[in-house]
């Protein structure tokens, strides 16, 4: 057996536990986000799940490209067209009224869906107001969100995530490690009759609320949710109390797995005081009045505290353990993730984007089925206005469709990603920042290989601008081309920037979102013409750039000179790129600027 087999087995223990806590009361923990991809383990864990509940609990899963009419529901088409008159359909979320809804692929899941998902969790009813249509159904409902994301930045969406009590990873479990109890059923149908007469009493929250400050923890939701946890344990052990015992597994299962630091240790109790405590006065007992004597609540102690967050941070996986541990030591945050590509709109490809009214030309693809559900409602008053329906050769009846009626299909898409770094290794650079601007490039090269993205390598000396390297996810190409940059010469940055937009320009067509990085001192001496002449050189490099503002590419100018540089700062205004002056900075500076101003890309703030 391996050294990490009781790990294992504890790991698929509490996955069980999980699947039989959400299986009594769905709606009153949220649910259960799984981190694991498609395959075996997956699979018996969901059969178990599906094996626990009961013949009233219904169970559904939610398709990748649901609309708002299958998850709300809308209008019945055939219903409609057959009867003549709108009839109303249910959608999913009230087809899991009192069960569970499954979401597939859940960190893929668009802002839109997680919205309504989250407000029909939070509100137990669906306000449907679609197609001529207004119905409130009740869905009170729990959520197997299905996390397959690969990176760590890959996950489900957190308005999601925080309403849904267990977080669960079945990452690194394998077959032999997935041995289910037979005594699931029996102590999961005890439970369900046992729990509206289980409590927790008011200590057991404030030792949630402590716990959860602790481990910087900040949503209210955690605590509450524990409680909840702790109530369903009681109830599935036979008894109607929960207890520090139920308050470890709720750590375990919703405290360690939000962790976001490790505790930290208590100051002893009084420090000054002296070493003999004087002995506690006994707590003198009540009588109610009815007679019995009763004994005072009991307070939360540091033994519950310390069993607590021991059980928390045992659940916390290993590698975010790791990090935690590191973060703790020199007090900085782990790194941010990036993007891999920016969304944008087509009209052939990409995820269903929902539907717009238009006509089917220039490339639009018709929604046949919504085009019909548009034209449904209609077809009373437009069999009135014809004097009767028209009949087709078969006697079925004719379904009129009007322009109006015409309904568009939508896609997203996800764009990659392209850096092109453009290095000036002129004279005036490379007398004392080619090196540091190396190290940069060198740094940003390996994030963006991270990060999934694609880099380019442009750079000018002499009279010329060479691409070094295409673009290419190659992390050793890049190194390589890089590495043997020579430096000196003039500085024809308008040949340069004129490489840098013809570049960019070709990956835009191509649908990649590029991103030009440009290290230079901004002193220009060669014009594109390829002679010597400031005045020139600066002149060109400006008309250069306002090509670049007006294609819209995303740019970053690094003034490399050892102090702010106006030529610099005047170049990056005429690019539209965001201007970085940055003396005195070494090569980890250099590629911390560059990702903290890519973090801003998206935002709406001003460029300089």
């Amino acid at each position: 057996m391996s050294n990490d087999a009781p790990q294992k087995n504890a790991t698929w223990n509490d996955a069980c536990l999980a699947a039989a806590i959400v299986a009594i009361a769905p709606h009153a923990i949220g649910g259960i986000v799984v981190r694991a991809r498609s395959g075996p383990v997956r699979d018996v864990w969901l059969a178990h799940l599906k094996s626990l509940l009961s013949e009233a609990m219904p169970l559904r899963r939610v398709p990748l490209n649901a609309g708002d009419d299958r998850l709300l529901g809308g209008l019945d088409l055939s219903a409609t067209l057959a009867q003549g008159r709108p009839v109303a359909e249910r959608g999913l979320l009230a087809e899991a009224d009192g069960g569970l809804l499954v979401i597939p692929s859940a960190e893929r899941l668009d802002g839109g869906r997680t919205a309504r998902i989250v407000r029909t969790l939070d509100y137990g009813r669906v306000e449907m107001e679609r197609d001529g249509l207004s119905a409130k159904l009740p869905a009170r409902f729990g959520i197997i969100a299905l996390d397959e994301g690969v990176e760590p930045d890959e996950t489900v969406a957190t308005a999601l995530r925080d309403r849904l009590a267990i977080w669960l990873s079945l990452d690194g479990l394998s077959l032999r490690d997935t041995g289910i109890s037979t005594d699931w059923p029996h102590r999961i149908a005890a439970a369900r009759r046992l729990l509206p007469e289980t409590t927790a009493d008011a200590n057991l929250a404030t030792l949630f609320c402590e716990a959860g400050c602790a481990l910087g923890i900040h949503s209210i939701r955690a605590p509450i949710l524990a409680i909840a946890i702790a109530r369903i344990n009681a109830a599935l052990d036979g008894r109607t109390q929960a207890t520090t015992a139920d308050a470890e597994v709720a750590a375990r299962l919703v405290l360690g797995p939000r962790a976001t630091r490790l505790p930290t240790e208590a100051p002893p109790e009084n420090p000054d005081g002296p070493e003999d405590e004087p002995q506690q006065a006994q707590a003198p007992e009540t009588t109610d009045p009815g007679g019995e004597d009763t004994q005072p609540e009991q307070a939360i102690t540091p033994e519950d505290m310390e069993l607590v967050l021991a059980a928390a941070q045992a659940a916390i996986p290993n590698a975010v353990l790791a990090t935690l541990a590191e973060q703790k030591v020199t007090g900085r945050a782990p790194p941010s993730s990036g993007k891999v590509g920016a969304s944008q709109a087509s009209k052939l490809r990409g995820r269903p984007a929902g539907v717009r009214r238009g006509e089917p030309r220039n490339g639009n693809v018709l929604s046949l089925i919504e085009t019909l559900r548009a034209a449904a409602p209609m077809q009373v008053i437009r069999k009135r206005l014809r004097g009767g329906p028209q009949l087709l050769e078969d006697g079925r009846e004719r379904i009129e469709v009007r322009a109006d009626d015409f309904r568009i299909a939508r896609f997203k898409q996800k764009t990659t990603s392209t850096t092109i770094f453009v290095v000036d290794a002129s004279g005036s650079s490379a007398l004392h920042r080619l090196a540091e601007a190396k190290g940069a490039v060198e740094i940003i090269l390996s994030e963006c290989y991270v990060r999934r993205d694609s880099v380019a390598l442009i750079a000018f000396r002499g009279t010329t601008a060479d691409t070094l390297l295409p673009p290419t996810r190659s992390l050793t190409r890049a190194q390589r081309s890089l590495a043997g940059l020579p430096g000196g010469g003039g500085t024809p940055l308008a040949t340069a920037i004129d490489t840098a937009v013809q570049l960019a320009a070709t990956q835009k067509q191509k649908g990649i979102s590029p991103t030009v990085v440009m290290l230079t001192d901004g002193k220009a001496n060669i014009d594109r013409a390829g002679k010597p002449g400031r005045k020139t050189a600066m002149a060109d490099a400006l008309t250069v750039a306002e090509n670049m503002r007006a294609l819209g590419i995303n740019a970053l100018l690094i003034d490399t000179s050892p102090r702010r540089n106006a030529e610099a700062e005047q170049l990056a205004a005429g690019m539209g790129a965001r201007y970085l002056p940055l003396p005195h900075a070494d090569s980890t500076r250099l590629s911390q600027a560059v990702f903290a101003s890519r973090r801003d890309q998206d935002g709406t703030g001003p460029r300089n």
